[in-house]
């Protein structure tokens, strides 16, 4: 299958996955779980080893593990789009040929954090990425993790040269900017929406989906927001998404994914553990945060 075929497929909820942890290990039993569950509720992909999945604590074996068991468990039933970002070129390139050894759909890429490069060089690290292997690469941007933003006319120049580099996830925030994007890049290239908050009016500006933190305890209610627009239905998914508002804010509450991974001990779908840097949540924010699942009906 070539990569605009594959490209078709990107479209809908994706889940940026957690990575549960037990005793200091990828717990892959609940790990399997979780995929098995956001796949019978409808998610129309997954996205193992992004910022959700804790990856910046993943060793390289770790990474690569918490990919296969994805893929192997997915089965092909739907898409699945392995984190393989780095900010060593060198490294990026190794963990997408890894993804594309096993089996992944694509690969999700994030600019290079820490290091800042200018746009000539985020031009350049994914023109080597692009060059090096033959899976779609989703570029990722989110200036609020890497102070980096990755400006409209650079992603457009990456997408109208490199058939391999088929869509981004944009996760600014900023409509404006996703409505750049989509303006200067071939209709083909797929912008996901990488912010829940926003995700639904980047529909409206032609976003083809959401990679959803919140999917990972309510996979049902974000699909169901994506085929209703899809469906034509703008009332029904313009209600879900207002009905989902509270739970997105709950999932920024602190750091993410902090609030999601308690909100998901909270539903009994894994251990609360978090690796060090990033510890439990406040006493007071996780009744808030309790409080807000009871009332969104995914906690009684």
């Amino acid at each position: 299958m070539d990569t605009n075929q594959q490209a078709n497929g990107f479209r809908g909820a994706f889940t940026a996955l957690l990575t549960p942890f037990r005793d200091g290990k990828v717990d892959e039993e609940a790990f399997r779980r979780l995929i098995e569950q956001q796949i019978e509720q409808g998610i129309h992909g997954l996205v193992p080893c992004g910022t959700t999945g804790e990856s910046a604590t993943l060793s390289h074996a770790e990474h690569e593990a918490v990919i296969r068991i994805c893929v192997e468990q997915t089965r092909g039933r739907v898409p699945v789009v392995a984190g393989a970002g780095s900010n060593n070129t060198s490294e990026a390139i190794a963990l997408t040929r890894f993804a594309q050894s096993v089996g992944a759909d694509g690969v999700l890429h994030i600019t290079p954090y820490y290091n800042k490069p200018t746009q000539e060089g985020l031009y350049r690290h994914f023109k080597a990425i692009a060059e090096a292997v033959e899976i779609p690469c989703i570029l990722y941007n989110v200036p609020g993790r890497t102070s980096c933003n990755m400006q409209p006319e650079t992603v457009a120049r990456l997408a109208r040269e490199f058939p391999n580099i088929v869509g981004i996830k944009e996760a600014t925030g900023d409509m404006a900017q996703g409505a750049k994007v989509i303006e200067l890049c071939p209709e083909s290239f797929r912008v996901l929406s990488g912010d829940d908050l926003t995700a639904f009016p980047l529909f409206a500006l032609g976003g083809c989906g959401v990679i959803s933190v919140t999917a990972n305890i309510a996979p049902g209610a974000v699909a169901s927001m994506w085929n209703a627009w899809t469906a034509g239905n703008v009332e029904e998914a313009r209600r879900i998404h207002y009905r989902l508002l509270p739970l997105h804010r709950a999932m920024f509450m602190e750091t993410n994914p902090i609030p999601v991974k308690t909100a998901a001990a909270m539903l009994g779908l894994m251990p609360l553990e978090l690796r060090l840097p990033l510890v439990e949540m406040a006493p007071a924010n996780r009744d808030k945060l309790a409080e807000t699942l009871k009332a969104g009906g995914c906690l009684k």
